[in-house]
């Protein structure tokens, strides 16, 4: 079975690599099969985003598609940057934007919310979700990731250390793209392995 991630990010390609590790899976980039074309995620919320570019590359290659979509909300800037979260410094790198929005707030209060789509290639769809709640960071901290710049500055829950400063098993443990798409892996080991998925293509 194919799986072609809608994504031109190596940084998540990566990471959902690792994740669905030891299945019987080719997971490919968009990219890697041909499709190059940008997808533009107008949709108000990430479930609509996820689920927009999934279901065009499976309409492209007649594959089974996933995609996803993540966003950091943020209490003190009402929930800001969220669904916009990958553009809305208007080309200012992001973590410095960020941290200058948040210089006056004491409230670091924030959360990140993933969620994955999955189409199969007669359009057949699932939705997993994601969520993880911390903090901001007063000062960048870590290695950055290719494409996953507030990893800089998020501190999650109950942790001392951002997620950039973490490992990339640490991170997935507990991450909330990790939740997404360890609810897509169960039902791909639950629905594939037991050939219940041959039925949605």
């Amino acid at each position: 079975m194919k799986l072609i991630f809608a994504t031109h990010n190596q940084g998540k390609l990566v990471e959902m690599k690792e994740i669905l590790k030891g299945l019987d899976l080719e997971v490919l980039s968009a990219e890697e099969v041909g499709v190059r074309d940008e997808i533009e995620e107008d949709a108000d919320t990430c479930e609509g985003n996820a689920l927009k570019k999934a279901r065009y590359v499976a309409r492209q290659t007649g594959q089974w598609a996933v995609a996803d979509d993540s966003g950091i909300f943020i209490n003190a800037l009402n929930g800001a940057p969220g669904v916009h979260s990958a553009r809305w410094s208007n080309g200012k790198p992001l973590v410095d934007f960020t941290l200058e929005k948040m210089k006056n707030y004491n409230d670091r209060n924030a959360y990140f919310l993933s969620v994955a789509a999955l189409v199969s290639p007669k359009g057949k769809e699932w939705v997993f979700q994601g969520k993880i709640n911390g903090r901001i960071t007063r000062e960048p901290a870590g290695i950055d990731r290719p494409k996953l710049p507030y990893d800089l500055i998020f501190q999650p829950k109950g942790y001392d250390k951002t997620f950039a400063q973490m490992t990339d098993q640490q991170k997935n443990s507990l991450s909330h793209r990790g939740e997404a798409f360890r609810k897509l892996r169960e039902f791909l080991v639950t629905n594939y392995e037991s050939n219940e998925c041959t039925n949605y293509e």
